[in-house]
């Protein structure tokens, strides 16, 4: 080391004069070699640096790949240098929103608002409703369960009842004012009386009385009868019913229609069919 030193301080001499130049000639020889080694150390220094300027290129790349966008998708979103910097977008999307893709989320929310009313008014009138059916079903089955401890009966007028006195009625009339209540015609004629019961042979309709045409007529099929009760017009087959009259304890006539005589049996001549005055 101390040979080194000396060798560069023997080497400047020779610069002032001639004589000493001559010396140092040896010593220049022996320098070199360590001399030459030292510039090796730097060489080191451009490999360590050159992953620099890679990572300078790095955003070039990044800000070339949104050229490779498809045709036909939004202008890229200018980024000022103030504002903060985009996020990273995969390739070929954008961060501006075109004008259909806004008015589709406008439509999208409105649609969600007008759900969200939708549910809540679902919710404030299906509590008062469900309530409502629910109160109305327990009444309803009350009710049921009320009436079927009441059997069904059938209120039927009574089948024998006093229709008054013989003089009440007038010979050669058909009184008509038991018909709506017990469904029967009493018939005057100067012999005496007779009961006819308002039911139609053919279906069960009710007759009723024409007094201008002086006969019974059936509104339903047209069947016609006499006032004697003699079917003559229509689809009926059989003559009406007379029903059992009598006179009771106090003097008035009394008819019972469970009694009943019909003419094509020969029951018409029997003695209560026939109330004799």
């Amino acid at each position: 080391m101390a040979e080194e030193k000396t060798g560069p301080e023997e080497a400047r001499a020779p610069e002032g004069g001639g004589p000493a130049s001559s010396e140092a000639k040896p010593a220049v020889a022996i320098a070199p070699a360590p001399a030459a080694a030292a510039p090796v150390a730097p060489a080191p220094v451009p490999v360590a640096a050159a992953p620099v300027a890679p990572v300078a290129a790095a955003p070039a790349a990044v800000a070339v790949a949104p050229a490779a966008a498809p045709v036909g998708s939004p202008p890229m979103t200018p980024v000022t240098p103030d504002g903060p910097a985009p996020a990273a977008l995969p390739l070929g999307r954008s961060n501006t929103i075109g004008p259909g893709v806004k008015a589709s989320l406008e439509k999208k929310t409105a649609g969600d608002e007008e759900r969200g009313l939708s549910r809540r008014s679902f919710m404030k009138w299906s509590l008062p409703i469900g309530w409502t059916a629910f109160s109305a079903a327990v009444a309803s089955s009350l009710v049921a369960s009320t009436r079927f401890l009441f059997p069904n009966v059938l209120f039927e007028p009574p089948q024998s009842f006093k229709a008054g006195f013989p003089a009440e009625y007038n010979v050669g009339e058909v009184d008509t004012r038991w018909k709506d209540a017990f469904g029967v015609w009493i018939v005057r004629e100067p012999e005496g009386f007779y009961a006819l019961i308002a039911v139609c042979t053919h279906l069960g309709c009710s007759p009723n009385w024409l007094a201008a045409e002086n006969k019974f007529k059936c509104p339903c099929h047209g069947s016609g009868f006499y006032r004697t009760g003699i079917n003559f017009e229509g689809p009926a087959p059989r003559p009406l019913e007379r029903a059992r009259i009598v006179l009771a304890d106090d003097g008035q006539i009394l008819v019972d229609k469970s009694v009943k005589f019909q003419q094509e049996k020969g029951e018409w001549d029997k003695a209560e069919a026939f109330l004799k005055a």
